[in-house]
């Protein structure tokens, strides 16, 4: 099925949406559901999965442990490229997405097939809680319900004006901000969710997630939820550059009075109980056999990867699949994998299809997971505006143009710095990796999306030139 058949077919299906979703099913088999979560602003490094001993993850180590566990996968180094590559399986210079300030104003699908078009028009429902960060509409983009936080939504410009005013009028919100912890601004499907000070976004993110899966336990379900958290707060002016805290938890796992300390160590283990959570829900609705859950992050922590170009900070993230009956219990994995290949890998599991005219840069590692033969990738790519970043089992060209010897490391440390090394190894890697940049190139600097990334990086520079002439001043007049 080519592009533009495949499309038509999706809004043929759209418009007949009041029938039966069986008519779609395989009555041979029944798919497997698919549930996609994506956290917030956290690199591997931080994760007891991923080896911290202070952030315990209990659940996500024990699913890495029965499923499968990726010790280098890459994203980019920032959310709306990370979220436009996992929405479609390609590159910046086919989405045009190489930064949040350097990206279209289209929505994804009016050029790309995206995720959510796959699995609807394979006859899955769809639905996407949490985080938008997208122009565009979650129907449009192949989501047959949504619920999420009204910040960054297609409906906050025509929805803001219910939440002008002081904090303590209207809750939910700072003016013009709308706030996604503590009384949260959530929408769904086009309605405003009512909210109380007690409310906390995550915790109903996860409710709704347990019902729809009620909802849809007997046919094919594709759930994607990139969620808001651990990323710093912009709800309360005391704390607008750090994390709030979550609500507190008993040994069980349940909701007890008081608030955690505003860390991220308290912010990583109420992620662990929303995936736990999430995976009782499976077990008690006895599907968590048939169904593969996937987890993963958008960049890396903030104050340590995210926008950072140094060596794999900013792209590497932590990757888990698991799927009782589905997927293998392999462990921690050493193959290169990137966001790029998250949806064929999907759409494999699903046995959806992708059109044969929107090429992919992905590359499935379906096989991997069902435990079948698998050659793997040789090498990843990233990008971060017009860097560029590679990576093969061993070398590692970051976005500052540096080459690492990697050696068999998989965790950032201990890297050797061999730029300007003459070693023949070193020499082959460098090529290798200049053969493959001439094949991904960087953002075009006469595009509209790359000159406003510069204007909005000189305006910055000012910002700052500003700041610190104020911190001067403000020096002088208490040295006097």
């Amino acid at each position: 099925m080519d592009r533009r058949t495949f499309l038509k077919t999706l809004g043929l299906a759209a418009g007949a949406s009041a029938l039966p979703r069986a008519v779609h099913a395989d009555p041979k088999k029944k798919r497997p559901n698919i549930i996609l979560i994506m956290a917030d602003d956290l690199s591997s490094k931080d994760m007891g999965c991923c080896g911290n001993p202070e952030n315990k993850t209990p659940n996500l180590t024990r699913l890495g442990k029965t499923g499968a566990n990726f010790l280098t996968c890459w994203a980019t180094p920032i959310c709306s490229p990370t979220r436009a590559q996992i929405m479609t399986g390609r590159y910046g210079f086919r989405t045009h997405w190489f930064h949040n300030n350097m990206k279209t104003n289209d929505p994804l699908c009016k050029d790309n097939v995206t995720l959510g078009q796959v699995f609807k028009q394979a006859g899955y429902a769809t639905a996407i809680v949490g985080k938008w960060q997208l122009p565009g509409t979650q129907k449009a983009h192949g989501f047959d319900e949504y619920y999420m936080w009204l910040g960054g939504h297609n409906l906050w410009g025509k929805l803001r004006s219910k939440f002008d005013g002081p904090v303590e009028q209207k809750g939910q919100s700072l003016p013009g901000r709308p706030a996604r912890y503590w009384h949260p601004a959530l929408v769904h499907d086009g309605k405003l969710v009512d909210t109380g000070d007690d409310d906390y976004g995550p915790e109903l993110f996860v409710k709704f997630i347990n019902d729809y899966m009620a909802r849809h336990k007997d046919e094919p379900f594709f759930l994607y939820f990139p969620m808001c958290l651990p990323h710093k707060s912009w709800d309360f002016e005391r704390n607008c550059s750090g994390y709030l805290p979550t609500p507190v938890l008993d040994e069980a796992g349940n909701r007890i009075p008081g608030k955690s300390e505003p860390t991220l160590k308290a912010n990583v283990t109420y992620i662990d109980h929303m995936v736990g959570q999430i995976v009782a829900q499976l077990d008690q609705l006895g599907i968590r056999d048939n169904t593969v859950l996937m987890f993963t992050t958008d960049n890396g922590t903030s104050g340590y990867g995210k926008a950072q170009t140094i060596q794999e900070r900013g792209p590497r993230v932590p990757l888990i699949v698991n799927g009782p009956g589905i997927v293998k219990p392999i462990g921690e994995r050493r193959e290169l994998v990137q966001f790029a290949d998250i949806l064929p890998t999907l759409a494999a599991l699903a046995g959806a299809k992708i059109p044969e005219d929107n090429p992919l840069d992905g590359v499935s590692f379906a096989p991997l997971l069902r435990g079948e033969p698998f050659e793997g990738r040789d090498w990843i790519f990233s990008y971060y505006a017009d860097r560029r970043f590679l990576r093969d089992k061993r070398f590692l060209l970051d976005g500052d143009g540096k080459l690492w010897d990697c050696g068999d490391k998989r965790d950032e440390q201990g890297y050797v710095d061999v730029t300007d090394s003459t070693d023949p190894a070193v020499q082959a890697a460098r090529k290798k990796f200049d053969a493959l940049l001439e094949k991904l190139p960087g953002p075009d600097p006469d595009s509209p999306e790359y000159k406003r990334y510069f204007a909005w990086k000189e305006k910055k520079k000012a910002q700052k030139r500003k700041r610190r002439k104020e911190r001067q001043k403000q020096k002088k007049k208490q040295g006097k």
